[in-house]
């Protein structure tokens, strides 16, 4: 399994670096929408936890693609996409489309179908599991 996480995730990065993000910084900035979301809700959708997305962050937040805003409390922090963050998100999908349609003509469509039916129950028992 961590091989291949490994081998997909180069697939997307090699894919993703003219566009100047890796799959992480990509997957972060298409979750983080336009009205902002709470950081612990975003953590939750990649699988994170909190501490690693704070520190992934960083660097998308540096670059200014993705700002802190305040949210319905003082103590919640909500993650908005910027404007230059989104022209990020322009011009990676259509290289993040194109990665995945080599991988799923690779693999075909009756393979990407059985994959995806493993991996969603083994997400679902390991989800399981750790609650």
């Amino acid at each position: 399994m961590r091989k291949l996480s490994r081998l997909m995730s180069q697939r997307y990065d090699q894919a993703l670096a003219p566009a100047g993000v890796n799959l992480n910084q990509y997957s972060i900035l298409r979750r983080t929408g336009g009205q902002g979301r709470p950081l612990g809700e975003i953590a939750h959708e990649l699988g994170m936890d909190r501490s690693t997305l704070s520190r992934d962050l960083k660097p998308l937040v540096e670059a200014g693609w993705i700002e802190a805003v305040a949210g319905g409390d003082a103590r919640q922090r909500r993650l908005r996409i910027t404007r230059a963050g989104r022209k990020v998100i322009d011009r990676a999908m259509p290289l993040w489309r194109v990665a995945q349609d080599e991988i799923d003509r690779g693999l075909g469509m009756d393979g990407i179908a059985v994959l995806h039916a493993q991996l969603d129950a083994a997400i679902a028992q390991l989800q399981g599991a750790i609650r």
